[in-house]
């Protein structure tokens, strides 16, 4: 008999990264000491007590047993709102605030409304791989464009532009950047999306990482635009910034007309975004404000301590380093990125992500979360690479 047919779109898109470097790791024996894992951006301390004191309750209340509102519960929808007003230095209200189960459901959510089967958005490369799975999985071309080392890795505006196609509906910015760690200059921004208002084509910035950007201050003024509904989205995740990744909450900042049509969306793929996590949040954003900036503290602390580190290993190079990530350059004459990645995680137990799962032309890349991982683990960093031969255990 023959066996029933699956979507050829979910076939084509390849396998998620980081259980395929985890997968190597799965071989090694322990000779080079404890695994350190540098794959995923988690962070590396847990949520303070208060905060769990507020999720185990809330998960207790038969409140948050039911379905609550497509769009969020008011409470946390009002909190990021006076948050964000108060970071961008400009008013914004609850009402342009989608509360989503994670920030990748958000993102699937906003292309969704924003482009259609056979249209394109463009991702600059490195990219985010889920970003580029989610848009193959919804039939979107991932229009790839290219940024440069030489650049910081930062887009170039008027390149950008010449790319574009007549199938481009959005252009995607991911600030502080990943892979690279990047943060684009508030300038670059602005000219990008004028960019985007001229051409009639949507800008999404990604912003999860914004609460550790290394200054603290607000990264651009595009809420300051009256119009800025017209044009652009923003997504923003509390996974990183409240340390729950496992419960999944993001959101969405967006008005107008796609607003609108978001409401189906946040209907039909999610219901409602984890309600207890929300009743949590909505006491935590306005509460663990000095809690949050001195993460972000912690987290410049352990960029240069990992920056430290890495100056004892010359042949290897620090091309671009930010809020959670560093992108490493290999050394030259040795093997590509894909090789050197299997390799340290099933010898030397150094789990990273090669370059190659960011997008075309990066070879000779590997990201590391150095965010994932104490001074010490990070301190052994440079030892797992530096290795001739791995020892013996």
């Amino acid at each position: 008999m023959p066996s029933p047919s699956l979507s050829p779109r979910v076939g084509a898109t390849a396998a998620p990264p980081i259980p395929a470097a985890r997968s190597w790791a799965a071989r090694y024996s322990g000779g080079a000491g404890p695994a350190i894992d540098l794959t995923q951006a988690v962070p590396g301390y847990p949520p303070p007590d208060a905060l769990l004191e507020r999720l185990a309750h809330a998960a207790g209340d038969a409140t948050f047993a039911g379905y609550g509102p497509i769009d969020g519960e008011p409470a946390l929808r009002e909190a990021l709102a006076e948050d964000l007003s108060r970071f961008y230095g400009a008013p914004l209200g609850a009402g342009s605030v989608a509360i989503t189960a994670g920030c990748n459901l958000a993102f699937t959510m906003v292309m969704t409304v924003l482009a259609g089967t056979g249209e394109a958005v463009m991702l600059p490369t490195p990219w985010y791989f889920n970003h580029r799975m989610a848009l193959e999985l919804l039939g979107i071309a991932a229009q790839p464009f290219e940024t440069r080392a030489e650049d910081g890795f930062v887009p170039d505006p008027e390149r950008l532009e010449a790319a574009l196609t007549p199938r481009t509906r959005a252009v995607v910015l991911v600030s502080p950047n990943n892979p690279t760690g990047a943060v684009y200059p508030p300038e670059i921004i602005a000219r990008i999306a004028e960019m985007c208002r001229r051409r009639g084509i949507w800008l999404v910035i990604d912003e999860t990482y914004r609460d550790f950007l290394p200054s603290g201050a607000a990264p651009h003024a595009l809420f300051h635009d009256p119009d800025w509904q017209d044009g652009m989205v923003h997504l923003y995740s509390f996974a990183k910034s409240y340390c729950i990744p496992g419960h999944r909450v993001g959101a969405i900042v967006g008005g107008g007309a796609f607003r609108e049509q978001l409401l189906k969306l946040l209907d039909t793929f999610q219901i409602c975004a984890p309600r207890a996590a929300q009743s949590a949040l909505s006491w935590a954003v306005p509460a663990l404000t000095d809690w949050r900036a001195g993460n972000r503290r912690l987290m410049a602390h352990r960029a240069e301590a990992f920056r430290q580190a890495m100056a004892g290993l010359p042949d290897w190079r620090i091309d671009a380093q930010g809020a959670y990530f560093a992108y490493l350059r290999l050394p030259k004459h040795g093997p590509d990125a894909m090789a050197v990645a299997e390799m340290l995680a099933a010898e030397r137990g150094l789990l990273t992500l090669p370059g190659p799962f960011f997008g075309p032309g990066q070879s000779r890349y590997l990201r590391v979360a150095f965010a994932n991982a104490g001074e010490p683990s990070l301190a052994a960093v440079p030892g797992r690479l530096g290795m001739k031969d791995p020892p013996v255990a």
